[in-house]
């Protein structure tokens, strides 16, 4: 204590009262740092919602870590018409002076080209009772969601990133923010029966491995005519469970992209394709929903089947030839591997 009377005299401080003017500088300078370390590194005094009420604090914390969230754009006319746009865009501030930024755009979609083929075969899917109904699939950069039942079949929020999470996996977060935007789009187009939880599995990523001719994509019976020599630097990319949709790609691995893909719907909401409107039949009980999809029931369920050959000249001459087997060969393998009953006989 001597030593700070005596260090506060050589400065000038050698009364009261100009000690304790200066000791209530102090204080004041402490409380503006700390208002603005406060108001920097965290939410105080920030949203609870963002995106019109309709997404949460927290569930953008989850995806994109802590700090001040904030709304960078709001359309409420893209929340309830279903097209390409961006809905709704998200940033989360850090850092001392607030300099670092992570964002997320949420975007509703209503799209019936390539519908069940939302699933990237890495994605990591959440689906069934053991998610309360939550119902959709995560990476690293992205994510999404259906709708609550009683929505329009094929409608779904989607989720992107170019910002790692809170984790280095990021996907858990990704499917939490995609799930609680899908409840509030659901609440803002007035369908849905109930509010989905946060989604509490999800499964393992697919990894690129070398692609099986016998067995392609990991289906029993779905083999390529030429043999391996055909498939020679070829991999091949699964989901690891077929719930809600399951997905795999051909192609020349991570960083080459893929020249086919496969993908089965087991929940019929993930199509916005409607079974109704199937025009004839395709193979077996199999029907054509569009050009490269077809549905057939399963258990008493519609279920989609759908195969994108990204390059058609490069899949018929290499691997699949004929183009009417590598449908009948998938839809007897792939029923198989969910438990339909026979789709050709």
């Amino acid at each position: 204590m001597h030593r700070l009377d005596e260090a506060l005299s050589r400065r000038g401080f050698t009364t009261r009262w100009l000690r304790v003017r200066a000791a209530a500088v102090l204080v004041a300078i402490t409380a503006g740092v700390s208002g603005t370390l406060l108001y920097n590194l965290t939410n105080v005094l920030g949203p609870d919602t963002v995106c019109g009420g309709s997404v949460s604090a927290d569930a953008v914390h989850a995806a994109l870590g802590s700090g001040r969230v904030s709304e960078d754009s709001y359309q409420q006319n893209l929340a309830t018409v279903y097209n390409r746009g961006d809905w709704c865009d998200v940033t989360v501030s850090s850092g001392v002076f607030g300099g670092s930024h992570r964002s997320a755009s949420l975007s509703v979609r209503l799209d019936n080209d390539h519908a069940i083929a939302v699933a990237d075969a890495n994605d990591r899917l959440f689906a069934g009772a053991a998610n309360g109904g939550s119902t959709g699939g995560a990476n690293s950069s992205s994510a999404w969601a259906l709708l609550p039942e009683g929505c329009s079949k094929g409608l779904r929020v989607e989720v992107s990133t170019a910002h790692k999470g809170p984790n280095d996996d990021g996907a858990p977060g990704l499917a939490r923010l995609a799930v609680n935007a899908a409840n509030g789009a659901a609440a803002k187009n007035h369908c849905g029966q109930g509010t989905l939880p946060a989604p509490k599995n999800l499964s393992a990523a697919g990894v690129w491995q070398p692609a099986d001719a016998t067995a392609l994509c990991g289906l029993s019976g779905l083999t390529v005519p030429k043999g391996e020599a055909a498939l020679r630097g070829y991999e091949q990319q699964v989901t690891t469970v077929f719930d809600p949709v399951w997905s795999c790609k051909i192609g020349g691995g991570k960083d080459r992209g893929s020249v086919l893909s496969f993908a089965i719907a087991t929940d019929s909401r993930a199509s916005g394709r409607s079974p109704d409107n199937a025009r004839g039949t395709a193979y077996g009980r199999a029907r054509w929903t569009g050009y490269d999809e077809v549905v057939a029931d399963c258990q008493g369920k519609p279920v989609y089947f759908q195969i994108d050959l990204q390059n058609l000249p490069l899949v018929e001459r290499f691997f699949f030839p004929d183009r009417a087997d590598l449908w009948k060969q998938f839809l007897t393998a792939g029923g198989k591997a969910i438990g339909c009953e026979p789709i050709i006989p």
